[in-house]
């Protein structure tokens, strides 16, 4: 290991130095005695669980809020951030992990909006256009100014979205979770376009909870742990194991399942749905497939193929155009959500904030999100708010979600707090189906653990899970049968018992098949 704090006598000062960072919000410390020392021309990974700190140590990096006590020196001055444009200003740029682009604009739109480069008072596009793409092939991002971004892949829309903070003149990027949606070549390219940035001086900070990525790609490794720092270390002294050790002093957990569960009753039977949106355009094409009681039925694909679609059309947020969805016995095609739902369905959102979560209602609110007609949330036509409140605290002990309370709001928890919080919420309806949509994605190795044992029990106890994920090894440790799709159609069959990331990957984006 090397030390947290370091000699900063050096001709070239760190890039980025932090001090004794403290944070806290009304019951509780996000930040304690926090350090933090990154140097140029390298990438420096921030890994810990899901509320270790490592939000809130970016945001104030990134000038969203103020530390309590503590310094922030760049480039070896001492700086104040007062917010996002005091950053920017001073070189910091951060790429979310949820992308904001816009879909009806153009990259070279995307790029210059809010920082349009003028001649006068007219709009200078040539000038932009220029320094988009001597700034694309310098670092080998391969950018197109001209197209839309809904024509774009999440591989492309990333190297946008890092164009964008590179075009705004930043020298360090702070990166959270910069692969969570991409496939294994993507991630190889996005590994190249780092390797470049750091070459011409750039410091990266790289927020990661896939390890093994991290001691790919990282120069240093700093870990946290319940809001303060444990451990800086090199790569070469550490193994995944360690690294999930000193976050939260377990080992590496595997989502690998072996033993069939899988009956020969049918729980969701699918034959030959097709959505057709208002313009036209085909969103699901004849799509057919069975998941018995028992198993795990796992859909590979890039996002954006109509995995979400389906989904939706599933649940019944979208009607489909032809073809029948049968739940158990029952056709269930045109029943409403909550029908759906009351019948024996439960939902693991890809999007947990627009689709899982009231952000500013408290926890017991939350728990009763979608299952307000059942039992503990209801007597007869009434609400039970204490049967509610009760079971919202069972929950968050079941499934270690940390809060000072059941009343606290959602949004004030961790992305992976929020995330057991839902699982929890869907699993104590005693569902037959699960409709699993990236159910450990954000989350740290400890839930993502606590989520895979959870659903190998109760897949063991006859639940029947249609499982999506972006993380390959998930979907291939975790599914009894896998399907790839493609452009809205189910494209190829893989036997998780034989297939590689790799395989999977290429037939995702449709250059072989994977069987």
């Amino acid at each position: 290991m090397i030390p947290i704090s370091t000699d900063t006598s050096a001709a070239v000062p760190p890039a980025v130095e932090l001090r004794d960072i403290t944070k806290t919000f009304p019951g509780v410390v996000a930040n304690k005695d926090i350090n933090l020392l990154v140097r140029r021309g390298t990438v420096h990974a921030v890994v810990g669980e899901n509320g270790a700190g490592k939000s809130t140590l970016m945001k104030t990096l990134y000038g969203m809020h103020r530390p309590d006590s503590g310094t922030i020196a760049l480039d070896g001055q001492q700086v104040s951030l007062a917010s996002p444009s005091d950053a920017i200003d001073r070189g910091v740029g951060m790429v979310h992990q949820h992308f904001q682009l816009a879909d009806n604009l153009t990259v070279l739109e995307n790029v210059v909006l809010g920082s349009e480069p003028r001649r006068g008072v007219r709009l200078d596009f040539a000038e932009a256009r220029r320094r988009i793409m001597d700034i694309s092939d310098r670092y080998g991002l391969d950018v197109r100014p001209d197209v839309l971004v809904e024509e774009l892949g999440v591989g492309e829309r990333q190297r946008v979205e890092i164009l964008k903070v590179l075009y705004r003149g930043a020298r360090t990027l702070i990166l959270d979770e910069p692969t969570a949606v991409l496939v294994p070549q993507e991630v190889d390219e996005l590994f190249g376009a780092l390797r470049e940035l750091k070459s011409e001086g750039l410091a990266i900070i790289f927020i990661s909870h896939k390890l093994d990525e991290v001691l790919a790609v990282a120069d240093e490794i700093t870990v946290i742990r319940r809001g303060t720092t444990v451990a800086t270390v090199l790569p070469t002294e550490v193994t995944s194991r360690k690294l999930a050790e000193l976050m939260v002093g377990s080992e590496l957990p595997t989502p690998e399942t072996r033993e069939s569960t899988v009956t020969d009753v049918a729980e969701l039977v699918v034959s030959g749905v097709t959505l057709v949106d208002r313009s036209g355009r085909e969103l699901l094409a004849d799509v057919s497939f069975t998941i018995h009681r028992g198993e795990v039925l796992g859909i590979a694909g890039v996002e954006g193929n109509g995995q979400a679609e389906l989904v939706e059309t599933l649940m019944g947020m979208r009607r489909a155009t032809s073809g029948t969805v049968v739940l158990g016995s029952d056709d269930v095609t045109s029943w409403s959500t909550r029908r759906r739902r009351e019948s024996g369905m439960a939902y693991i959102a890809e999007d947990r904030i627009r689709h899982g979560l009231l952000l500013e209602s408290p926890l017991w609110e939350n728990r009763m999100l979608g299952h307000q007609t059942q039992a503990p949330n209801s007597r007869g036509p009434l609400l039970d708010i204490k049967g509610a409140r009760k079971d919202t605290q069972r929950i968050v002990d079941e499934y270690d979600v940390r809060t000072p309370s059941i009343d606290v709001l959602a949004s004030a928890l961790s992305g992976g707090n929020q995330q057991k919080l839902i699982v929890g919420r869907e699993m104590s309806s005693e569902p037959t189906l699960l409709i699993a949509s990236h159910p450990t994605r954000g989350v740290d190795v400890g839930a993502q653990a606590a989520i895979w044992d959870l659903l190998r029990e109760a897949r063991a106890k006859g639940l029947a899970v249609l499982l999506i994920s972006a993380d390959l090894d998930e979907l291939i440790g975790l599914s009894d049968s896998l399907k790839v799709m493609l452009r809205g159609r189910l494209v190829a069959d893989a036997d998780p018992a034989t297939v590689t990331p790799e395989q999977l990957g290429s037939a995702m984006t449709g250059a072989e098949g994977a069987a």
